[in-house]
């Protein structure tokens, strides 16, 4: 079976446009890169888990803020790497600010086979994108989350 995540594509009306909430992961890894390596807020789903509910909990704690409203189903996507994600989407508050996240962290040894355990963020930072900015700006296998959401606001 493969690994599950579950995740919120969040998104805003700005006069008569929209923008989405991404976040970049944080670590060393991640650091100097930016097309595609942007992400809908997500992460594993435990064993007998919600879906809906690991996503809220996901997000809150890359966001750090409390996501709640009316979500709406937009489907599961098979990552590149086999993963599947199911996503959700949701209306934000307009005034969402994303510099003031804060996202939980996680350690790993860095630099690799040095002995050393370093924590990072999660997410390092976030910010609201147009869709054709977020197309570039996502993960390849998430960017048909973006075409769905489009397709239903319409």
């Amino acid at each position: 079976m493969a690994i599950r995540s579950a995740g919120l594509l969040i998104y805003r009306r700005v006069s008569s446009d929209i923008e989405v909430l991404l976040v970049h992961p944080g670590g060393p890894f991640w650091a100097r890169k930016d097309e595609a390596a942007w992400s809908i807020p997500k992460g594993l789903v435990e064993p007998g888990e919600d879906e809906l509910a690991a996503a809220i909990r996901e997000t809150t704690e890359e966001l750090g803020v409390a996501v709640d409203g009316r979500f709406t189903p937009l489907g599961e996507y098979r990552q590149p790497g086999g993963k599947m994600v199911v996503a959700w989407s949701i209306e934000a508050d307009p005034v969402l600010d994303v510099n003031t996240i804060q996202s939980s962290e996680f350690e790993m040894e860095w630099p690799p086979r040095s002995g050393q355990v370093k924590s990072f963020p999660e997410v390092d930072r976030a910010g609201w994108f147009s869709p054709p900015d977020a197309a570039i700006k996502l993960l390849k296998g998430q960017r048909p989350m973006l075409a769905d959401l489009l397709t239903h606001l319409e």
